[in-house]
């Protein structure tokens, strides 16, 4: 039989394994697997840097929607460990990808090889699976094996350490040691007495609240959440990322009262989130100190982290939601929607709600978050995908931009990352061909990866950037700048970023206002291709006075 490399092997297991797409940035001894891979069908996207390429990579993973698990390919020594904030991004929110890394050659161990490292001992603590491959006609079994560790159980990043010696070489096909497609993670059901027991706990509250995550995201759970809502009648609160399973502009959101539901509601039903800092632990100040909590979670090592848990049930979201349904269905029960509870959320929501209205109002010259947030918003087509990063500017999007659509909004998760726009906005747009991608950042986020543009520009990814420049991290006058010692946030406050796309080939546009705002989101959105919309924003612009800081540090 004819002999075939190590760079097919990899690349037609790859396809077996359900990759479609791969990020990359290419160089000894991995350029020849993304040629490979482009042979074998796998859309192949050159990226700037490795820290980008394995943000796209997880965000195909998150989305669903091109092959059921992305794939990033790395150089060895210095391009791998350029991955590894990015990869533990995956790892910190429970998204499944595949990292290869290139290596060095398997004889050149200890004696100083083209970067040599050891790339598996700074990855395993991220790792649901990390080896070093070492025989050539097992290399499908190692992919299959990653994808499976990826994919099964409670989803993350897999690494596969791969010698440029395997790569290179060459073995006669019959040696090859081919490994079927891994099969899907089944759907498992929660213990049946658990669900009722869920249903009866719901029944005895007084000031129930729904908490959902993206962890109903991503096991496509919108139909069956938005149901179990309507049908309990209880208030939600959507997690940033479960923006848009349910339209933000439902009657039963409680967003914009969510520091009153916390500390009021006396029964918290928790669906595929985590009481981590994202929701302040679910402990005092900012709960009530007497919660009770009903969880559903595909991890039982989740069940009653930080609060003890009345009720656990451990299964797929979108399996055990259709059994609560059923027992729904059963007994007819809903909450009583003349209740003083749903009377007072509403009624603190839609205060909350006019006490921002004039700040969407404001015409200014430079702008302020809201005003220039609800231009954003009035234009947005329902079916973008909306990715935003870079502290307030990501913060207040949150209570401003709606989201209509499930999977349709990416951001720093529970992770906190920054630097991953650039990253999310090619994923979702090489995931998602033909649809819009916004991509709102600060400036200090957009510095992180900037040139990642010109990759848009490259392949002619509808990708929109804004980028919100108001001198840097926190925001910071000119004056400051005057000063020998300059801003430790401080970051140029008449940088061009529009300029900067314009030298890529994108579209560029500047809006010092409101109307030029306006104009900028039309005409980006009537193109086909990249644009960038660069809005220099007041430096004193902040988010409307908060009753908790951002994050709760007293525990107990």
């Amino acid at each position: 039989m004819a002999e075939i490399d190590g760079n097919t092997i990899i690349a037609r297991a790859l396809k077996t394994q359900g990759v479609e797409a791969m990020f990359g940035v290419v160089g000894i001894p991995v350029t020849t697997i993304a040629a490979a891979a482009q042979k074998e069908g796998i859309e192949y996207i050159g990226m700037r840097h490795e820290m980008p390429a394995n943000y796209a990579a997880q965000a195909v993973s998150y989305l669903g929607t091109k092959g059921r698990i992305g794939a990033a390919l790395n150089v060895s020594g210095p391009g791998v460990l350029n991955a590894v904030g990015a990869y533990a991004n995956a790892w910190s929110n429970r998204w499944p990808m595949l990292l290869l890394g290139g290596s060095y050659e398997q004889n050149g161990h200890m004696s100083g090889f083209f970067q040599e490292a050891d790339q598996l001992t700074p990855l395993r603590p991220f790792s649901k699976y990390a080896e070093r491959a070492e025989r050539i006609e097992r290399l499908p079994i190692y992919i299959a094996e990653a994808v499976k560790k990826a994919l099964h159980g409670v989803p993350g990043p897999s690494y596969i350490d791969l010698p440029g010696d395997l790569i290179a070489g060459t073995i006669d096909e019959d040696k090859v040691q081919w490994a079927p497609r891994v099969p899907d993670p089944k759907r498992t059901q929660s213990d049946p007495a658990d669900v009722r027991a869920a249903i009866e706990a719901l029944k005895t509250a007084e000031q129930p609240l729904i908490i959902f995550g993206k962890g109903v995201a991503y096991g496509h759970a919108e139909h069956e959440i938005k149901t179990f809502v309507e049908k309990t009648g209880i208030p939600y609160l959507a997690m940033p990322m479960a923006k848009g399973l349910i339209p933000d502009t439902h009657d039963q959101s409680a967003a914009a009262a969510r520091s009153f539901v916390l500390q009021n509601a006396d029964l918290v039903f928790l669906v595929g989130a985590r009481l981590n800092w994202m929701l302040h632990f679910g402990l005092p100040p900012r709960f009530n100190p007497n919660v009770r909590v009903v969880q559903l979670d595909f991890n039982p090592e989740e069940i009653g982290v930080n609060v003890p848990t009345e009720v656990g049930m451990i299964g797929d979201a979108k399996a055990t939601l259709q059994q609560l349904l059923d027992v729904l269905d059963e007994d007819g029960w809903q909450f009583p929607q003349d209740s003083e509870w749903l009377q007072t959320v509403k009624s603190e929501a839609r205060q909350n709600a006019e006490s921002v209205e004039h700040m969407k109002q404001e015409e200014t010259s430079p702008l302020g978050y809201y005003r220039a947030l609800r231009s954003i918003n009035e234009v947005l087509p329902h079916d973008a995908i909306f990715v935003a990063e870079g502290a307030s500017t990501m913060d207040i999007s949150r209570t401003v931009i709606d989201q209509h659509l499930p999977r349709t909004r990416l951001d720093a998760g529970s992770f906190g990352s920054m630097g991953l726009g650039h990253g999310f906005a090619i994923g979702a747009a090489v995931a998602n061909p033909g649809k819009r991608v916004i991509c709102l950042q600060g400036d200090g986020a957009f510095g992180f990866a900037g040139t990642e543009c010109e990759v848009a520009v490259r392949y002619n990814l509808p990708i929109t950037w804004i980028v919100f420049n108001n001198g840097g991290i926190g925001g910071h006058k000119a004056e400051l700048f005057q000063r020998d010692q300059k801003p430790v946030g401080g970051m140029s406050l008449d940088a061009r970023y529009d300029i900067m796309m314009q030298g890529l080939g994108g579209a560029s546009f500047n809006a010092n206002n409101s109307e030029e705002l306006d104009k900028a989101l039309k005409d980006a959105l009537a193109i086909n291709g990249p644009s960038l919309i660069n809005v220099p924003l007041d430096p004193d612009a902040r988010r409307k006075p908060q009753k908790f800081g951002w994050l709760t540090t007293t525990r107990g």
